[in-house]
């Protein structure tokens, strides 16, 4: 014969217990959303690092191409200064 399961009253720790379990479960789904949202994060850093760095790396010789020009322009202008 089977047996019927009498439901009791939860005492004070029993309450407590289940209070901590749900304190818990939701401390645990906050942590994942904030390592989710740090890997995101952490992604779009990357991803401006490369993409500052491939700027970078294309400014370098534009920089060096006006250095030269500044320079000619210089050498020209001392030209028609000192040409009679």
């Amino acid at each position: 014969m089977p047996r019927t399961w009498k439901f009791r009253p939860l005492g004070p720790l029993e309450r407590e217990n289940d209070q901590l379990r749900m304190v818990v479960i939701q401390l645990r789904h906050e942590h994942t959303t904030k390592e989710g949202y740090a890997a995101k994060l952490e992604l779009v850093v990357r991803q401006r690092s490369q993409t500052i760095d491939a700027l970078r790396s294309k400014l370098e010789p534009e920089r060096a191409a006006k250095q030269r020009l500044d320079q000619e322009c210089e050498r020209l202008v001392e030209m028609v200064r000192l040409s009679p």
